[in-house]
């Protein structure tokens, strides 16, 4: 009786999984080759359903770790690093995704070499098309690297002064003294001469330029530039500033007023002021700034005469 039993257990079991193997297996099989396919034979692509399922599992499965590697790398990087490290990670993040697609698709029985091959005038038309975009992310990738601009640097581009408030991937961001956003092309810090006025320091010495008559007392012109630049507020005492006789002009003796300041981008506020603080303290004390004068001397060889074109036609 007990034999009986087994053999008949026995035998619904195998009916269990041969109907499992048969009807459900091969139904989900069958389910996951639906797809699409190109060419033939060797040179036959063809997408189903079981390799977008693949491909979906792979992407997620590698974005969970690059999010891992993400806040291993930037846990105890200061908030400026962060970010530049974001910038950077976000470049590597599509190479590794191509990557993990390309090797999905190569363990799924695709030859990738026909894809290669055949999209191969197309990467070298959009490397073409996008050769200063590479260059932007190259430039944006050497300046997050090398740290030759940081947010908050004052910089000179094409004549124009900026305060950096952000860096990205391809371009960077930019606030003008007129309260107007730059928007620079990373490219240009790796192949333009890029004037970086606080690049060691905040600090930078800045100068104003000013000539007086000839005659003036050369001494106190220099006592008062000094008074002037040690009473200015915004100027920094040490360095201590200082003043230089440059040249002696077409029109004027040339002075000029050397100090310090520790924020550059309101340079152009402190030089204003203090240009009416010297035009005060010339004027009580009778210092002249001259304008470009030119005296103009005639010489006279032979006595001038004068001709109308009534006696020239009665001559006639």
């Amino acid at each position: 009786m007990v034999k009986i039993l087994k053999m008949l257990f026995q035998e619904e079991s195998n009916k269990v999984v041969e109907i499992i193997e048969k009807d459900i297996w091969g139904s989900l099989k069958d389910f996951l080759q639906i797809g699409i396919s190109y060419g033939q034979g060797d040179q036959r692509i063809q997408i189903t359903i079981g390799l977008l399922i693949i491909l979906t599992l792979a992407l997620l499965s590698t974005t969970f770790v690059l999010r891992w590697l993400r806040g291993l790398f930037t846990r105890r990087m200061e908030n400026d690093d962060r970010l530049k490290f974001i910038s950077v990670f976000k470049f590597i993040r599509y190479v590794v995704y191509l990557i993990v697609i390309l090797l999905t698709m190569s363990a799924a029985g695709i030859d990738i070499t026909l894809l290669l091959t055949a999209s191969a005038a197309l990467f070298v038309g959009l490397g073409l098309a996008l050769q200063e975009l590479f260059q932007d992310i190259i430039g944006g990738i050497l300046i997050i690297v090398d740290k030759s601009l940081h947010v908050g640097d004052i910089i000179d581009v094409d004549g124009k002064v900026g305060k950096v408030f952000e860096i990205k991937l391809r371009t960077t961001r930019a606030i003008t003294r007129d309260d107007k956003i730059i928007i620079i092309p990373n490219h240009h810090f790796i192949s333009n001469i890029i004037y970086n006025y606080t690049q060691n320091h905040k600090s930078t010495r800045e100068k104003i330029i000013v000539g007086v008559a000839y005659g003036s007392d050369v001494q106190l012109v220099t006592k008062i530039l000094e008074e002037i630049s040690v009473d200015h507020q915004g100027v920094l005492k040490n360095p201590k500033p200082f003043v230089m006789f440059d040249d002696f002009g077409d029109s004027a003796l040339m002075f000029s007023l050397n100090f310090y300041i520790a924020d550059s981008f309101s340079d152009p506020r402190i030089k204003s002021e203090m240009r009416y603080k010297i035009d005060e303290k010339f004027r009580e004390n009778n210092i002249t700034i001259p304008f470009p004068q030119r005296d103009v001397h005639l010489f006279q060889h032979s006595p001038f005469q004068h001709s109308s074109v009534a006696n020239s036609e009665k001559s006639e």
